[in-house]
């Protein structure tokens, strides 16, 4: 069972953030087209890949609570939710190719826009994009070792956080930036008579949703390349494992689910000790070490 200790919760918040952010989508999009605003057009479609990519997160949610005591995933399904943020993060970076080829061409073939109206469904959107972040702010930063436990919060605490969640979580952040910068694109257009200014708008936008997709696919495929979860860690292991007498002959270490990671490691020891004495001594000082295999030679002569 290597689900994050918030699972439950985030599923729900995420799911009424889903509706939320697909409802307005809709109106956003509509809204763009009619009154002629890339940057208005940009943001809901912006906000349209946030709501799939919501959608997505609300169902890896369950499914890895459906799944979660299946014995054909050897070692949980604490990864669904880093696959659906994968998955969100091809899609973010194609849509926002997309929307940086119109806004290129929105500078050489301009189009009348209605600004006050615009102006009126942007601001609607960046109070869907704050309620939103307001529903899912806390989660991030919930905990799943156990309360009165000794360890080592130096570096530990760290990976403990839900990458499914703060996947959701920077999609609505991301989204509240361009309703920002598209509420700044149609005031300048407004009261400036700067044109020029929505399809500039629309291009930055283009290089932000690129950007945080780019920052999505590197970290969730890490996690589901089994990359080592943190170099840093993986070292003061070693360096605990050596003040106890023994030499480390192999280490793996890779993230589980959030706040799990699994843990291989061979020993060469000059005395032999059970495997339990290692167990329980990186137990008590790693709290995200949830499955620990320990393999010991014994040799006469070490040196």
């Amino acid at each position: 069972m290597f689900l994050g200790a918030g699972h439950e919760r985030a599923e729900a918040r995420t799911r009424i953030v889903t509706w939320l952010t697909a409802g307005f989508m809709v109106v956003e999009v509509v809204a763009g087209i009619a009154f002629g605003s890339m940057a208005l057009l940009a943001d809901g479609v912006h906000m349209a890949t946030h709501a799939g990519a919501l959608g997505l997160a609300t169902w890896a949610y369950w499914l890895a609570r459906r799944h979660a005591r299946n014995t054909r995933f050897t070692f949980g399904s604490g990864k669904f939710g880093d696959l659906a943020a994968f998955a969100s993060a091809l899609l973010l970076g194609l849509i926002g190719v997309g929307v940086g080829a119109e806004s290129v061409m929105r500078f050489y073939a301009p189009v009348d826009i209605q600004y006050t109206e615009a102006i009126i469904i942007a601001a609607i959107g960046l109070g869907v994009n704050i309620l939103s972040a307001f529903l899912l702010q806390e989660a991030p930063h919930e905990h799943s070792h156990p309360h009165g436990e000794a360890h080592d919060h130096t570096h530990d605490h760290v990976h403990h956080r839900d990458h499914n969640l703060r996947a959701a979580y920077m999609h609505v952040i991301a989204d509240a930036a361009t309703s920002v910068l598209a509420l700044i694109a149609l005031l300048a257009g407004l009261y400036f008579g700067a044109r020029w200014f929505d399809p500039a708008v629309g291009l930055l936008g283009a290089v932000m949703i690129v950007r945080w997709s780019y920052q999505l696919l590197r970290d969730s495929g890490l996690v589901l390349l089994d990359a080592e979860d943190d170099p840093k860690l993986a070292g003061e292991i070693r360096d605990t494992l050596g003040e106890m007498g023994v030499k480390v002959a192999d280490l793996h270490l890779w993230r589980l689910g959030p706040g799990h990671r699994g843990l291989i490691v061979s020993l060469v020891s000059p005395v032999d000790r059970p495997t339990e004495y290692f167990k329980e001594a990186l137990a008590i000082r790693y709290a995200s070490l949830s499955h620990v295999t320990v393999e010991i030679t014994v040799c006469d002569d070490c040196a």
